[in-house]
């Protein structure tokens, strides 16, 4: 009777705090992204495919922790891949999940695949484009496009100010960790609205590293 009244307080606990109950309805009931394993997908263009993770949807508040059982599941390897559609959600998880990109050694492209492995273009704009930043080489599937904004936080801060500049601090230091030049935080710092860079943009802040040509 005392374990189960402890377990109850400490569950209310748990989530009395905020944001609790959307982090525990991502990690036990329904996730925001969900994730395809693609045994073999043309990333490059060059006619080899490599294993593959293909994940879209709304980067939420439990998605790195969703992110990592994904990959582990897949057993992917240094040089595999990942490929995303999103329109962004949690910078915090963004960040985290580009880390375990680049730690793992791992490469990532805009797109969406069939189970074939062939692939579209899509889109990957907001905190998505800290995902794809992780990646150890970034391809630039002809069509995909990458989106750009000023990140602001939703919770109301004392200093606004102050807040929006130590986020963009972390943006600036994240992005130059991963070789992305810093004149992407000064094309997200001008606009609240999704900016669309385009190929030569995401080329020269070298975003992109390796364009993909059209078949």
């Amino acid at each position: 009777m005392l374990l189960l009244s402890g377990v109850g307080i400490r569950a209310y606990w748990d989530l009395s705090r905020p944001d609790a109950w959307d982090y525990w309805r991502e990690t036990h009931v329904s996730a925001s992204m969900t994730s395809t394993v693609i045994p073999s997908a043309d990333i490059d263009g060059s006619g080899h495919g490599r294993r593959t993770l293909a994940i879209s949807g709304e980067i939420g508040k439990a998605s790195a922790s969703w992110f990592r059982d994904r990959l582990d599941e897949a057993r992917l390897s240094a040089g595999d891949a990942i490929l995303l559609s999103s329109d962004g959600g949690k910078l915090n998880q963004a960040a985290i999940m580009g880390e375990t990109i680049r730690a793992r050694g791992l490469v990532t492209a805009v797109g969406m695949a069939d189970a074939s492995g062939r692939i579209r273009a899509s889109s990957c704009a907001s905190a998505c484009v800290l995902v794809y930043a992780g990646g150890k080489t970034r391809y630039g599937i002809h069509g995909s496009m990458l989106g750009v904004h000023r990140f602001t936080t939703p919770i109301p801060m004392d200093d606004p100010v102050a807040e929006t500049q130590r986020t963009q601090g972390m943006v600036l230091g994240y992005m130059t960790k991963m070789g992305v030049s810093s004149t992407i935080v000064e094309a997200m710092s001008q606009t609240s609205e999704i900016r669309w860079l385009s190929p030569k943009q995401a080329l020269a802040m070298n975003l992109v590293t390796t364009p993909v040509n059209p078949p």
